[in-house]
């Protein structure tokens, strides 16, 4: 891990506040953030809650790699993020990423290219508990589809656990 990137997993709610502080640099004058939020449906079906599990070695290795490749691509003084494991409820943050940079535009894309990397390539899984009482571990095809994908909902909390 380089000084200019941090991923990790957590058991613990994320806090936006506390997270910010792993990309502050004096030298940015640009800061984005992308929260993604535990909602209370999906595909037209009601949640109570969401469960996360991950295999964390690989998780490690994949979202630092992948902050790294944000920081070359987007010029990024900074870039870190943090995927809850375990379980969550509605409204609960399931994914925070932050980056610093020099300019408010590459810090924006920056967020939006990374919350599109892991959602497709990091080994996170997700179970969703209905409010009919069945539980399934649930994948979004459209997200794993590519980065750039298109559709009504504009969620979050779906594909390979986000």
């Amino acid at each position: 891990m380089t000084e200019s990137v941090k991923f990790w997993l957590s058991r613990e709610d994320l806090v936006p506040a506390d997270l910010q502080r792993f990309v502050l640099d004096r030298r940015a004058g640009g800061f984005a953030s992308f929260e993604g939020w535990v909602r209370d449906h999906h595909e037209g079906r009601p949640v109570l809650r969401l469960e996360y599990d991950a295999y964390p070695a690989l998780c490690a290795k994949e979202g630092e790699r992948i902050l790294a490749e944000a920081v070359d691509r987007f010029g990024l003084r900074k870039a870190a993020a943090a995927h809850r494991i375990g379980p969550l409820g509605i409204g609960g943050i399931a994914v925070w990423i932050g980056v610093s940079s020099d300019h408010r535009r590459e810090a924006l894309d920056a967020c939006s290219w990374i919350i599109d990397s892991i959602k497709t390539t990091l080994p996170v899984w997700k179970k969703e508990h209905f409010a009919d009482g069945t539980a399934e571990w649930v994948r979004c095809d459209r997200c794993a589809q590519g980065h750039m994908h298109s559709h009504g909902g504009g969620h979050l909390a779906d594909g390979h656990g986000h």
